[in-house]
């Protein structure tokens, strides 16, 4: 039996069905590559998400969290430094040595040469030179109650690593520590949080020494400022605060233990020099610190520096 011939009419519904079957087909596969796109897109946004929170957290001591204690282990780490790695340092890459004053001794409640800090926790320098400050008096005695801590998110040098002396105690049998941080690293309006307030004594020592003829007159009270028993005088920071960009506490306090760092040239230099002047100051007591080649020879610098 001969097949039958479709109509005119038959063919062009075959043909419409035809046309509407390739028109599924390709609304299912775009359908299928949006969904591949959306997954794909999603599994970006979740690892971007993760990194982000990962990095976050990694860098929380520096970007604006709040103070917390300082580990014993850190605390010894930059207190701790061994004689023969100050030695091979020397002065580093220090650019500013403490300011001769040579008056009459500043001496602490129980007698012993008093040394005075101000600073701020906002205060990038002050950041700087805390590190090299606890170094220093790391040779003499012991602190207590140390707070890590960081400058300002919005000034130079944002979020440098660093200590806050606030609620620490410091215990030494050749010298004592009067520290003072006037501000927080916390905004409040064009400033920063009020946070201490100085003695009598302190503030007459920023008014006698923070200015000239000792400091700049450009330069009259900068913080940090550091009195070493009314030999020396320190206003602003010892070196280049820019060799800690970058780095947390923990790298810094680790980068000490290699003199060829740029991290230890610059504390522990200063530290050095911060040590050459309170020698003098205690009448080079103790002599396993005083008697150290580095700090022998800085005192000799020192010493040749006249009185402005």
């Amino acid at each position: 039996m001969r097949a039958r011939t479709p109509t005119r009419r038959e063919e062009r519904l075959a043909q419409g069905r035809g046309r509407v079957t390739r028109r599924q087909q390709e609304e299912a596969a775009a359908r299928q590559r949006r969904i591949v796109l959306v997954a794909g897109t999603i599994v970006v946004v979740v690892v971007l998400a993760l990194a982000v929170a990962r990095f976050v957290q990694s860098n929380a001591a520096t970007a604006g969290a709040p103070n917390s204690p300082a580990p014993p282990s850190l605390v010894t780490q930059v207190a701790g430094v061994d004689a023969a790695t100050f030695d091979q340092v020397g002065r580093g890459s220090v650019t500013v040595l403490p300011t001769p004053v040579r008056g009459e001794i500043q001496r602490g409640p129980s007698g012993l040469p008093l040394v005075t800090y101000v600073g701020a926790e906002y205060c990038p320098f002050c950041a700087g030179e805390r590190w090299s400050l606890v170094a220093a008096l790391g040779r003499f005695g012991t602190f207590s109650g140390l707070q890590l801590s960081h400058s300002a998110t919005d000034d130079v040098y944002p979020n440098t690593p660093t200590f806050s002396f606030v609620g620490s105690t410091y215990t030494s049998q050749y010298v004592e520590l009067s520290p003072v941080e006037l501000q927080t690293n916390v905004r409040s309006g064009s400033s920063y949080s009020a946070l201490q307030t100085p003695t009598p004594a302190q503030t007459s020592l920023l008014q006698t020494y923070d200015g000239p003829p000792y400091v700049p007159a450009q330069s009259a009270g900068s913080i940090p400022f550091i009195d070493i028993g009314g030999q020396y005088i320190v206003s602003g920071a010892s070196y280049d605060v820019g060799v800690l960009r970058g780095m947390n506490a923990d790298q810094i306090a680790s980068a000490l233990s290699d003199p060829a760092s740029a991290q230890a040239k610059a504390i522990l230099g200063g530290a050095n020099a911060l040590t050459a002047a309170i020698c003098t100051a205690t009448g080079d007591t103790p002599t396993d610190v005083c008697g150290q080649a580095a700090v022998k020879s800085l005192q000799a610098t020192l010493a040749a520096a006249p009185v402005p």
